[in-house]
């Protein structure tokens, strides 16, 4: 018998000692690689099949985790949107990649037509953009990944250049889509405040003649199930809205859509905090833009809060008045510093009411009422949770001092995420995981909580003295350095 041979077939008995198993790796390793496989060379896409692009709000969201793993490449990820900015201020909600096939995405650059139906509002001629915005968390990200390094931040000049970039585009919205007169910023499409499908959107969205089915393709129900995607219904909607804004050349004002919505208006406030520490760090004054913080929150109090509900409403200046549905968007403003006392407390009464039962009956906060006729557990942005809203009301939370109920949420964020995949969205329940995984921005939120300590663990450890650095002093607003992440 060939004794090469006995040797090599026969079974060895033991264990390899020399050779131990691998550990699996860390949460935050794996958020990471996350953000890495989604990384096109300057800038991030939020999923590589269901959004090939990148999406302005998402990249926001996106910097602010990749701070904590390559501050470098969060200044690019913001430098590579705010240069398809167009001259008249506005940051398109979709940059488009050229290398991307048309039928992977749609509305797609051939729908939008930024560079001829946009030439008059000054659309940038050698990229294709939307021609619609997102929510302007771009200040505020700016501000924290500066804070992640700040000798790398002056050496490049980062702050520098996108200061001007940044305040081009809270002009445009001050002073552009102002169309109620009373200082509040209007959307004039749902795609523009994030959350989509929303049921605040319903009754804004019934006097809009839907889009003929068969002028265009959903490619999103190649990558998403029906069932959890908007219906065909809306969406000919969406298109409606969309191919009517272009038609008139990009130009506000006309549209049969106009909304003030609490989320889009809390989050230009928090960048105008945000943009008065980097007028300070260039040193400019800053006094002005927390002045016009001071009186936006005022009139968002004015005229989006309703104290019978306990939370702020859209208001839908075309159909007239508040619109009842209760949505997390509502809940956003408790980021805010400069909130009233009492409505600040009847927010956090809300999050933890029937409405929304944070600490009670769901794991994160849905993004629709739950006692609403309208709620799907499943369905984008009609119940389901999403982890950039919960990972902003965790912030809300924090800055009014409700750390418990700040840590107890991020915990949860943090179990969910690393469970469901860094999925899309959840089951406000149960946290089953929903739409894309391996999704941008929960990664990138999850590695900002990870390198944050809950207040507990602080106060465990007198002899750390957390670094803070408030956009207005004295106020423990949220966009201040990380206990833990940041450096400088």
């Amino acid at each position: 018998m060939d004794r090469t041979a006995q040797l090599s077939t026969r079974p060895f008995p033991y264990e390899i000692a020399y050779d131990p198993p691998t550990a699996p790796p860390s949460p935050h390793v794996r958020a990471a690689r996350v953000l890495a496989a989604n990384w096109t060379g300057a800038s991030t896409v939020p999923s590589r099949k269901l959004y090939p692009h990148q999406w302005s709000w998402d990249s926001a969201f996106i910097a602010i985790g990749l701070r904590h793993v390559s501050p470098a490449r969060a200044q690019t990820e913001l430098e590579t949107l705010l240069a398809a900015q167009w001259a008249d201020g506005r940051v398109p909600h979709i940059v488009f990649n050229p290398s991307v096939p048309l039928d992977a995405y749609f509305p797609s650059p051939d729908f939008w037509r930024s560079s001829t139906a946009g030439r008059a509002a000054g659309a940038p001629r050698t990229v294709q953009t939307s021609g619609i915005v997102q929510p302007p968390v771009h200040a505020l990200a700016a501000w924290l990944v500066h804070r992640a390094d700040p000798a790398l931040s002056r050496s490049r000049g980062f702050l520098a250049r996108v200061y001007p970039k940044l305040a081009a585009w809270h002009r445009y919205l001050l002073h552009r889509r102002d169309l109620g007169g009373a200082g509040l910023v209007s959307v004039v499409h749902p795609w523009e405040q994030g959350m989509d499908n929303s049921p605040c959107w319903d009754a804004p969205l019934a006097r809009i003649t839907p889009a003929p089915a068969r002028s265009f393709r959903r490619a999103d129900l190649d990558h998403g199930a029906a069932e959890d995607r908007p219906t065909d219904l809306d969406y000919g909607r969406y298109v409606r809205l969309a191919a009517d804004y272009r038609d008139r050349e990009y130009a506000d004002g006309g549209g049969e859509f106009a909304v003030e919505d609490p989320a889009f208006n809390a989050l230009l406030i928090a960048s105008e905090h945000a943009l008065a520490r980097i007028a300070e760090e260039l040193g400019a004054a800053g006094a002005a833009r927390r002045e016009r913080a001071e009186r936006l929150t005022a009139a968002l109090v004015e005229r989006l809060w309703e104290p019978a509900a306990g939370m702020f409403l859209c208001r839908d200046l075309r159909g007239g008045g508040l619109r009842p549905e209760r949505s997390v968007s509502g809940l956003i403003p408790l980021l805010l510093p400069g909130l009233p006392r009492d409505v600040a407390a009847a927010l956090v009464d809300t999050l933890r009411g029937p409405h929304f039962s944070l600490g009670g009956r769901t794991r994160l906060v849905p993004s629709y009422d739950l006692l609403g006729e309208a709620f799907d557990p499943h369905r984008y942005w009609r119940g389901p949770a999403w982890f950039n809203t919960n990972w902003l009301l965790e912030r809300g939370l924090r800055a009014h001092g409700e750390t418990a109920a700040a840590d107890a949420l991020r915990t949860a964020f943090l179990d969910l995420a690393d469970a469901t995949g860094f999925a899309e969205y959840v089951d406000p329940y149960t946290g089953e995981p929903c739409g894309a995984t391996g999704f941008s921005w929960t990664a990138a939120l999850a590695l900002d909580l990870y390198h944050r300590e809950p207040a507990s663990q602080t106060r465990q450890r007198p002899d750390k003295s957390p670094s803070r650095d408030v956009s207005a002093p004295g106020t423990g607003t949220f966009d201040r350095s990380d206990q833990g992440g940041d450096r400088g």
